[in-house]
């Protein structure tokens, strides 16, 4: 031991008899050992010499049994030990293939195999059991971190403790006698450690510590299995004798038949030599005969591989080795055991197994820890099952949700078998624990159908319908019998395969019988290709190309402030250091790749690729100075967009691909599902696979080792192949037929009398179809599926039948001219043009196909596949695109151009194709062009233009009564029937749906002279009492308009109804309709929960439609406003022109003037609401200061009053139109509002100078 560790273990104190006298540095010296472990090396020499020196042993487990009132050094202790008895794979992560390391794997186990038999006492367990339940005793209120820490490492400890493994070469127990691990368990009941257990995975507010729960309790239940349980304690049962009688009677008779075998082996007289046989018609080595050297009665055992020395069989063919045998505790451990699990199903299983799902599932585990889960799981329920069957006490895991969840650790744990082949073994063990759950939830239902409560038998029968009506489900066992590989799956998981298989069919098939017709769901895997097109290396190089693309990279620049993002930075790297090109040549390509990137118009990503690659090279300031400022680099990169840079010539392109865009072909899988009627006899002709039925024959070899259920499920199965789908010719192999001969004459047939009536079958059936077929002995050497079965049994195939057809030399000559001539060609598919081209007309399309293949003309079957109309025509010829422009100018003032143009047109091509050439020729400038025209279309609504405000008034004049959805109809396009362009059809409806919202929102909006429909709906909300809403959307109207932008980049606003009233009137009929009319659009989808201001909506639009809202009061002067509202349009026109005739520019500024007076001195008033809210004008007017009110006259405050609460906002936005005079807005229109605002402010003005 090193002289440190010396030191520090001496310093703990000494063991004298009974007694432990601790130093006063023992505290210390604990946690110097702690720090000493923490910086051990990779052989874990520290812990191996305080193993070796008894550490645990001798100082630290009566120093926590004699010494646990001092609570510092108790949990140091309980620290230490937690660290020394953690598993020897924990230390070295995986069991070391190096011999060096493996010594020291195999002494750190051996170390801990000692601490395991030193735990072995009731005295240690003892002061861990107080300790625990004194700290389980406080309230969570008084516990304290330190106190959670010393439970968790307390179960942390008993965990190590039990983990560790048994040595069988030290302990040398047999069946029912105390093992180590016996005694381990039997301490921790006397102790009561165990009532703890039980209280922790029942107790609502301990769940932290579920997982810890489990994981002992799975290690207390290591070597037990469930059936012995439950045969603890109580006598044989009839079945467990007769089984034993049976067992007892075929080693008798084993016994028997060698006795009489040697017996006659051995002679009448006593042969000194021998003897010596030439055995006639068994060639040796050489020409002549064999010479047998021994007695005559062995020679039937006689082989040509006597004295050869064994073959060995690699590493990686191997069986995979079966984990270590199960053995039976002593008889008081197995009671108290079995009391612990009637206990723990009735108290807590159903609780915890809640608790560690929930954390399985929300990933708050270690990895690999549900394999604790699966384990409880099958062994409870197995136990359940055992002692008195009861379906509430498994309720928790007997649920689809189970089923579920086993079956995708299944699958999981296959693929991790298949990719992690060094783990292989582990995998193959989890996967192992996850079928045997699955087993038992199989079990568990077949005893709900048994038994007497008629709602366990309702609920079985649903969960049946469930997992056998999902093809998952019904699929696991075909699956893994398919995947069954014997070198990495050991035998006891392919009898738990198999007889898990037996009880599922036999499940299914009597589920079926009581039902006449049964549905189940089907998934098909459909794979197709995708055809997509390849981007261009380098984008159109033309000047006005260039030009555009530059603006396009300018603006976008430009906008975002020449700011680029961390991931774009960090991301962007133009130098390969290990790379063999040169620097210079390097550099080059990085001034290509810039350029490419605006060609392709990435603005960031360009100057993103500038700046880097200006911090690679700076010398030269070939990629801009240091300091250099944006606008200089924007000028370098318009510089390299229009440099002539020198590029690598690309690869010539194969003779094959004439097309002129590349394709690129990629498998896509579609899964389609569906419902079919259910066939048992359809599901069993699943299972007639050679790869299914070689497990079940591999099996069948250790005949003599199974248990008599085993072998009844592999009869079983061979069974339903052999008479029930009538394929015994699949068994006909001649390996299954040594294996019948060895049943036959073993001594102990009469154990197997159901596989021995078997073999006798198929060997009856095979010498008859022998007499038949004189080819059926070389079949025995081959397995067979289903077409081989029924050709040897129904008779090969003729000569001829079903060959290919063959090609004279002149055909072959006469395809290869048509095909030469013919492929260049536009055509669409060549092998439509060939076929009738061809002297013998009987060809097939496939015929020809496989022909070009074979001679070499195509690569492969995929290039000549046959195209779906209009889908992959791609080239335009000159005449086509004279055709296009043709039709074109002939149809482009139609209503529908894009549908007369696919009529028109002779080559046929999909609707996206005509699109993109149109677009491409400069014929039309943007999609919406093509668009079909409405019938009663209006000036200004199919251009692209922004709609002036008299054509807007002058169009809702004319459809203020059309139907929005009639016009939704009217703009519908046809539904495109070709599959390969519909993610070009799905562009154009998003598009096409935009321009529909456009034309509504800008439909629906008007202002106040013209619409009097809207003034009546507000009257009438005005009489419903909803004058608070109306005044609320006026003035959330007027605040969108304040914060429309002027250059038309908007966004739809959402209307929010703060108040309970503006909530109510926002499901109010009548409002919504007003809504409408305004323009407000409703939510779109869930995505969208409240009405929005549509962004096509413009500033005077917003404008108006809040002045609609404003109730019609009649005017003092005789109301003609009201009537000018009420009277036509050309004489409202009228009016208005000679309104503002007599207003003069001088009136209009004095009156500006006297307005900005006044909105100096109203302060309060002069701000716009900023967003959406529930305050309205009139109250925002109650908050002017009192001098100026007191200021005014009676007449005045009327006249202001009322103007405040009809128009509100509107009276500023007005006179701030006329100001910035907008070339948009129509003086006409707010000529009569100028009018009265005018007589407000001269009226206020002279008030002033008063």
């Amino acid at each position: 031991m090193n002289c440190e560790l010396l030191a520090t273990c001496s310093a703990l104190g000494y063991l004298e008899q009974d007694s432990y006298h601790k130093e006063a540095d023992c505290l210390e010296s604990v946690k110097d050992l702690i720090r000493f472990l923490r910086h051990e090396d990779d052989t874990r020499d520290v812990r191996q010499q305080l193993g070796a020196g008894q550490i645990v042993q001798n100082d630290l487990l009566p120093i926590i049994i004699q010494h646990g009132q001092d609570k510092a050094l108790f949990d140091a202790c309980i620290r230490l030990m937690v660290n020394l008895t953690q598993p020897a794979m924990l230390c070295f992560g995986k069991v070391p293939d190096d011999p060096v390391f493996r010594h020291h794997f195999l002494q750190v186990t051996s170390h801990l195999q000692a601490y395991k038999e030193a735990f072995a006492g009731e005295a240690v367990f003892g002061i861990l059991s107080e300790t625990l339940y004194t700290l389980l005793q406080l309230d969570w209120e008084q516990r304290q971190e330190e106190d959670n820490l010393l439970i968790e490492r307390i179960l942390l400890l008993v965990r190590n403790v039990l983990h560790v493994p048994a040595d069988p070469c030290e302990e040398k127990k047999v069946d029912d006698d105390a093992s180590i691990h016996d005694r381990l368990l039997w301490a921790i009941h006397m102790s009561g450690f165990d009532d703890l257990i039980k209280f922790l995975a029942s107790a609502q507010s301990e769940q932290q510590w579920s997982m810890h729960v489990l994981e002992i309790i799975s290690l207390m239940f290591r070597d037990q299995t469930p059936e012995a349980l439950v045969s603890a304690g109580h006598a044989r049962s009839a079945e467990e004798k007769h089984r034993d009688s049976q067992e007892l009677e075929a080693l008798r008779q084993k016994e028997q038949a060698a006795k009489r075998s040697r017996t006659l082996q051995r002679g009448s007289r006593h042969s000194r030599f021998g003897g010596s046989y030439v055995v006639e018609g068994l060639k040796s080595i050489g020409d002549r005969d064999v010479i047998y050297h021994r007695n005559v009665h062995n020679f039937k055992s006689y082989t040509h591989d006597t004295g050869k020395a064994v073959r060995r069989v690699a590493k990686r063919n191997r069986q995979a080795r079966e984990s270590k045998d199960k053995r039976r505790s002593a008889l008081n451990v197995r009671l108290f055991l079995r009391e612990f699990c009637v206990d723990f199903l009735e108290n807590c299983y159903n609780r915890l197994m809640y608790l560690v799902k929930e954390s399985l599932i929300r990933e708050q585990t270690q990895q690999h820890d549900e394999t604790y889960y699966l384990w409880a799981l099958s062994f409870f329920m197995a136990f359940n099952r055992g002692n008195g069957f009861r379906a509430d006490l498994v309720s928790e895991t007997m649920s689809i949700r189970a089923f579920h969840y086993i079956e995708r650790n299944i699958t999981n744990y296959y693929e991790m078998l298949l990719t992690d082949r060094k783990e292989a073994t582990s995998w193959s063990r989890r996967m192992h624990l996850a079928l045997k759950a699955y087993q038992e939830l199989l079990l568990t239902v077949h005893e709900m159908d048994c038994s007497q409560d008629e709602n366990i038998r309702q609920s079985s029968s649903v969960i049946k319908s469930n997992i056998f009506y999902l093809m998952e489900y019904r699929d696991i066992f075909l699956t893994l019998l398919r995947k069954y590989d014997e070198t990495s799956q050991p035998q006891s998981y392919l009898i738990d395969l198999v007889e898990s298989t037996h009880l599922f069919l036999r499940m299914l098939e009597r589920f079926c019988k009581g039902r006449k017709s049964l549905m189940f769901q089907k998934k098909k895997v459909r794979r197709r290709r995708s055809h997509s097109k390849k981007k261009p290396l380098v984008a159109e190089t033309s000047p006005e190309a260039l030009a555009e693309t530059w603006k396009i990279v300018e603006e976008e620049l430009k906008a975002s402030g020449f700011q680029l993002s961390e991931s774009l930075t960090e991301s962007t790297v133009p130098f390969d250091a290990t790379s063999e090109t040169p620097l210079e040549e390097q550099r080059t390509e990085a001034m290509v790749r810039v350029q490419d990137a605006l060609l392709v118009r990435l603005a960031p990503e360009a100057l993103g690729l500038l700046r880097a690659a200006r911090e690679v090279w700076p010398e030269g300031d070939v990629f801009g100075s240091a300091d250099v400022e944006p606008e200089e680099e924007l000028e370098l990169l318009k510089q390299i967009l229009h440099a002539n840079l020198p590029r690598p010539s690309p690869e010539p392109a194969p003779e094959e691909e004439y097309d002129a865009a590349e394709v690129e072909e990629e498998e896509l899988e579609s899964v389609q599902v569906s419902e079919q009627e259910f066939n048992f006899l359809d599901f069993i002709k699943r299972f007639a696979n050679p790869s299914i039925v070689r497990p079940y024959l591999l099996l069948l070899k250790t005949y003599s080792k199974n248990t008599p259920h085993t072998n009844h499920c592999i009869a079983r199965m061979l069974h339903r192949l052999a008479v029930d789908l009538k394929m015994e010719a699949q068994i006909f192999q001649l390996s299954v037929f040594n294996l019948f001969n060895k049943i036959l004459s073993d001594p102990a047939a009469a154990a197997y009398k159901e596989l021995v009536t078997f073999a006798k079958f198929v060997l009856k059936r095979f010498f008859s179809l022998a007499a038949q077929n004189n080819k059926a002995y070389v079949e025995l050497l081959f397995w067979k599926n289903v077409g081989a079965v029924r050709e040897m049994t129904e008779g090969y195939s003729k000569d001829g039948e079903g060959t290919k057809p063959t090609w004279t030399e002149e055909e072959e000559e006469e395809l290869r001219r048509f095909y030469e001539e013919h492929r260049d060609s536009e055509v669409p598919d060549i092998v439509e043009t060939l076929l009738p081209l061809l002297s013998n007309s009987t060809r097939t399309r496939r015929q020809v196909v496989m022909q070009l293949v074979h001679m070499g003309l195509v690569e492969n079957a995929k290039a000549l596949k046959k195209q779906k109309k209009g889908t992959q025509i791609v080239l335009w010829t000159e005449e086509q695109e004279e055709e296009l422009q043709m039709l074109y100018e002939e149809y482009k003032d139609s209503d529908d151009v894009l549908g007369n143009l696919l009529k028109k047109l002779t080559a046929k091509r999909s609707r996206a194709r005509v699109v993109d050439k149109l677009l491409s020729m400069g014929l039309v400038s943007e999609r919406r062009e093509l668009y079909k025209k409405r019938s009663r279309s209006t000036h200004g609504k199919s251009s692209g233009k922004r709609m002036t405000e008299e054509e807007f008034n002058d169009g809702l004049t004319q459809d203020s009564q059309d139907d929005p959805g009639d016009r939704d109809d009217e703009d519908e396009e046809e539904d495109e029937s070709e599959e390969s362009d519909k993610e070009e059809e799905e562009e154009e409806e998003q598009e096409r749906e935009t321009q529909k919202g456009k034309r509504r929102s800008q439909s629906l909006v008007s202002t106040i002279e013209r619409r009097p429909d809207v003034s009546a709906m507000v009257s009438a909300l005005l009489q419903e009492g909803m004058s608070g809403p109306l005044l609320w959307l006026q003035n959330s109207l007027y605040s969108t308009a304040d914060h429309r932008n002027p250059d038309g980049l908007a966004q739809d606003v959402p209307l929010v109804p703060l108040l309970e009233d503006n909530e109510d009137a926002m499901e109010n009929k009548n409002f919504k309709k007003l809504l409408r009319k305004l323009g407000i659009r409703p939510p779109k989808n869930n995505q969208e929960s409240f009405w929005r201001i549509p962004a096509q909506i413009s500033t005077c639009q917003l404008q108006s439609a809040a002045a609609a809202l404003s109730p019609r009061e009649e005017d003092p002067n005789g109301g003609g406003e009201k009537d000018s509202s009420r009277s036509p349009p050309g004489e409202s026109q009228e009016e208005e022109e000679e309104e503002e005739e007599v207003i003069s520019g001088e009136q209009r500024a004095q009156a500006l003037r006297a307005l900005l007076l006044t909105r100096k001195r109203k302060h309060t008033t002069s701000g716009h609401t900023a967003a959406a809210s529930d305050f309205s004008p009139t109250e925002k007017m109650d908050n002017t200061p009192k001098r100026s009110r007191e200021k005014a006259a009676t007449k005045r405050s009327r006249v202001l009053d009322d103007d405040d609460e009809e128009n509100g906002d509107d009276f500023r936005m007005g006179m701030d139109m006329e100001t910035t005079g907008d070339a948009d807005s129509d003086g006409e229109d707010i000529s009569a509002p100028v009018k009265r605002r005018r007589k407000v402010v001269l009226i206020e003005e002279e008030e002033d100078e008063d």
